[in-house]
């Protein structure tokens, strides 16, 4: 009975219209954008081709890719172009996730010239505001207290605001926490029901914690002890049937994992049940068509310096 039911949901799934993909990239973060995709938000196949170079930054590479639609169906990405010397992220917008317009940079962090770096900028799309919301974490060398990190790592969450990619408000600080915080993610449970999944970033921890709004741009308080180990970092969040997947780099074992929860408390190590193909790097997960997986694929398939897939088909 149990396989039978498991077969069911496999093809509930496959006759879906909708897909997740999971933006990607591998080390050293030089070739740019790649895709995972997958039906039921557990298995995923790599794409196997290269959909944006970067091109933006000092260093032009392209980190922590993270895209959010907005409800005109444009894709946005963002992305961190360099480890350091950048004042702001990457940026390229698309229709079909195969055509991108030129990319540029936003330098959101312009104003605050001892600027160290700019990391892991994220997207969300907040639908009572009809604006987009970017966080992203920077080292303000002498701003905060010193803690337990050296001055170039002792970094503190900040945001921008637009609703057009031409206009931004000024970055003002997003979340101090009293240590050092990177790859900070928002999670809407429901209305004014918000979680932010982040990475403590101080030297004896590196792990993840969360956080709790009702509103969207915080305050964000009550944060919890770690519901991950040590040397662990750039969360991905993504609502399959009644659970959340809290996908992440276990960089310090040298794989991917996953944590399932329904109340961002309780947490169940869902790492068994998952696979990521070999050498995927975080960036975050989104629900997409049918129509646009099938353009991808075509695209991969089309141009013959295609990358070959990794991980198992």
């Amino acid at each position: 009975m149990r396989n039978l039911l498991y077969i069911l949901i496999l093809c509930c799934c496959s006759c879906s219209k909708e897909v997740y993909l999971f933006t990607s990239f591998h080390e050293p973060a030089n070739e740019g954008l790649r895709f995972l995709y997958s039906d039921d938000g557990y298995k995923w196949k790599d794409l196997g081709y290269i959909f944006l170079k970067p091109e933006a930054g000092t260093q032009k590479v392209m980190r922590d890719p993270s895209i959010a639609v907005g409800p005109d169906g444009v894709y946005h990405l963002v992305w961190t172009s360099s480890w350091k010397g950048d004042k702001g992220f990457g940026y390229a917008s698309s229709k079909d996730l195969v055509h991108w317009s030129p990319q540029k940079m936003i330098n959101v962090m312009e104003h605050e010239t001892a600027t160290v770096n700019v990391w892991a900028p994220e997207i969300f799309y907040d639908g009572k505001g009809k604006q987009f919301i970017i966080i992203w974490a920077s080292t303000i060398p002498n701003r905060f207290p010193k803690g337990t990190e050296e001055e170039n790592n002792n970094h503190r969450m900040y945001f921008t605001l637009t609703k057009d990619f031409e206009h931004f408000s000024e970055a003002q600080l997003f979340l101090d926490p009293g240590f050092s915080v990177i790859d900070a993610v928002i999670v809407q449970k429901k209305s004014n029901d918000y979680v932010l999944v982040l990475k403590d970033n101080t030297r004896a921890n590196r792990n993840l914690k969360v956080a709790a709004a009702t509103d969207v741009l915080g305050p964000y308080s009550n944060i919890s002890a770690p519901f991950s180990g040590n040397l662990t970092e750039g969360p991905s969040v993504v609502k399959v049937r009644k659970d959340w997947l809290i996908y992440y780099d276990a960089y310090g074992e040298k794989r991917y994992a996953a944590y399932r929860t329904r109340d961002f408390k309780t947490f169940t190590d869902s790492s068994a049940e998952i696979e990521v193909p070999a050498g995927h790097k975080h960036g975050t997960i989104f629900k997409s068509t049918r129509g646009i997986l099938k353009g991808l694929k075509q695209k991969a398939a089309n141009v013959n310096t295609i990358v070959q897939p990794t991980g198992k088909e």
